[in-house]
């Protein structure tokens, strides 16, 4: 039978030495965990910041751009309020002319739509 070799011992210093390698890898992942757990509540804070200052920002522009926008409806409001009122004007003015004329030239003005309205009819006919 082949003869078993004695397991091979370790010297008591190598021992000493493994136990406070592992003991110092330890203390620097605790040490790596703690910083890494501080860094990322760090940048959450950061991000909120910036969170914040952009929703202020976001904010600030839509309130600028609703006034703006009121601002803007108001002018083209009044302007079409004014266009309606000439408008308006102009036609009364017409209408006024036209009875103006109508009075000072009934024979003409009624032989005027007799024509107009025979001219009307033969077009419509056909």
């Amino acid at each position: 039978m082949p003869e078993e070799s004695p397991a091979p011992t370790v010297p008591h210093g190598l021992d000493s030495a493994k136990a406070h390698l592992v003991d110092a890898l330890k203390e620097a992942v605790e040490t790596t965990k703690t910083h890494l757990k501080e860094v990322l509540d760090e940048s959450k804070e950061h991000l909120k910041s910036a969170a914040d200052d952009l929703r202020g920002v976001a904010e600030s522009k839509t309130r600028e751009w609703s006034e703006s926008a009121g601002a803007k409806t108001a002018e083209f409001r009044d302007r079409a309020g004014q266009t309606y009122g000439e408008g308006r004007e102009r036609v009364r003015t017409l209408q006024e002319e036209g009875e103006a004329f109508i009075r000072e030239n009934p024979t003409k003005s009624v032989l005027t739509a007799l024509a107009t309205g025979f001219l009307l009819g033969l077009i419509f006919r056909r």
